[in-house]
């Protein structure tokens, strides 16, 4: 297996017309004959501003290399940001300013899950384009839109999709017809339920599934319960602390099926906790990928050399930043399709809606006929350890599978 590591995106837990709730065509706000107005409302200061703060600059530059090379119909885009602190009642507030003070045309990089949840109403109502959420709560997972929901625009993955992929992945890789889904009673493991069972009912799939409480720090009667049933692969729907736990109650519990879990926990600190399951051999652990800065032969792709190109060096292997990189370039490209035809929120949304929009750093999003699930493109990682025993041991997520989408994963 050729190991090339991925990038990874782990950003979580972060038009209408007057008949979708929003303004009348005519009086779209945010544009004039030279200007394009976006703002976004960031945790950058607090907790949460080593993400924010590469986030925003990210948009930042990509914004500046496009008004250098003379804008989008020569309108250059001006960006306005409120610092929230990750705090949702802030956030409220702020968006509540962009969209009735500042009077943007659009939120880019809709920021954090208590923001983007005590917003998402008062956004639907208004109808007014929000382009990346940096959070994949369950409520963005949308297969029909309509009205004011048709001006969500999710990019990074929402739960609900991720769990469609992992099923997906499960199948490819194990040929498997039973599955076992250990899932916490939280927002993400709800989701990736909600899409496990999605995918599992189209591809004809059994499954077993077993609850578990987020906090809890002894899950064998879950493992054990799936351990029972013979499956042939286990997805353990759940982040960080909670999927460790159970990933090690399925080894005590003798598990020899694979194991398949989110994208948030591809990272080596999640391995290094794991290194006694992982190098024992008894179970290959795998995680998705949506954001891979390599070609085919390995070396740095076209969207990651731009990248890198334009935005400040301290942040050129930052994830977050690459995260606010892509937030910019899927705006944009709605511009870019409507170019000089007449600049609304009716036109920005049919023109997102026309084709999918490529990730400049892997997979595309497609937005036609109401969908709104976010990326269903993903790579897959396996966990790898080396030298556990040594004073250097090493943890690292390999490129097990490029990135592809569901139709492609189980062709």
């Amino acid at each position: 297996m050729k190991k090339i590591l991925l990038f990874l995106v782990m950003v979580s837990g972060i038009f209408t017309l007057a008949a979708c709730g929003g303004l009348e065509e005519e009086d779209v706000q945010g544009v004039t004959d030279d200007s394009i107005l976006v703002g976004n409302t960031a945790a950058t200061s607090g907790g949460f501003a080593s993400v924010g703060e590469p986030f925003n600059a990210a948009i930042q530059s990509y914004f500046d290399m496009v008004n250098e090379d003379g804008g989008i119909a020569g309108r250059e885009i001006n960006f306005e940001h409120y610092d929230d602190e990750f705090d949702g009642s802030q956030g409220q507030t702020f968006t509540e300013r962009l969209v009735e003070d500042d009077e943007v045309f659009a939120l880019v990089g809709h920021f954090g899950t208590p923001t983007v949840g005590a917003t998402l109403d008062y956004l639907k109502d208004k109808g007014i384009p929000q382009v990346y959420y940096a959070t994949g709560i369950s409520a963005l997972f949308n297969q029909d839109a309509e009205g004011g929901e048709r001006a969500s625009f999710p990019v990074q993955p929402i739960y609900d999709a991720e769990g469609e992929v992992m099923v997906a992945r499960a199948y490819a890789e194990d040929n498997a017809s039973k599955i076992g889904v250990i899932y916490t009673n939280a927002d993400d493991g709800n989701g990736m339920l909600n899409g496990i069972e999605l995918r599992a009912e189209d591809l004809g799939i059994e499954l077993v599934t077993q609850q578990v409480a987020p906090d809890a720090s002894d899950m064998s009667s879950a493992a054990t319960a799936i351990q029972s049933e013979d499956v042939d692969s286990v997805i353990v729907a759940a982040n960080q602390v909670p999927a460790q736990t159970a990933i090690k109650a399925l080894y005590d519990a003798g598990n020899t099926a694979n194991i398949y879990t989110s994208y948030v926990n591809a990272a080596a600190s999640f391995i290094e906790n794991l290194a006694t399951e992982i190098d024992s051999g008894q179970f290959k652990v795998y995680a998705s990928a949506w954001v891979d800065i390599f070609d085919s032969e390995g070396n740095f792709n076209e969207g990651y050399t731009t990248f890198t190109e334009n935005v400040d060096s301290d942040y050129a292997a930052n994830s977050y930043a690459m995260a606010g990189w892509i937030a910019a370039h899927f705006f944009v490209e709605g511009l870019r399709r409507v170019g000089e035809d007449e600049l609304t929120w009716d036109s920005y949304i049919d023109a997102m809606e026309e084709d999918p929009v490529e990730n400049p750093m892997g997979g595309i999003v497609d937005y036609s006929d109401g969908l709104r699930v976010g990326t269903q493109a993903m790579a897959l990682l396996e966990a790898t350890t080396a030298d556990i025993d040594s004073d250097n041991p090493t943890y690292e997520w390999a490129n097990y599978r490029s990135v592809e989408d569901i139709e492609s994963i189980l062709e």
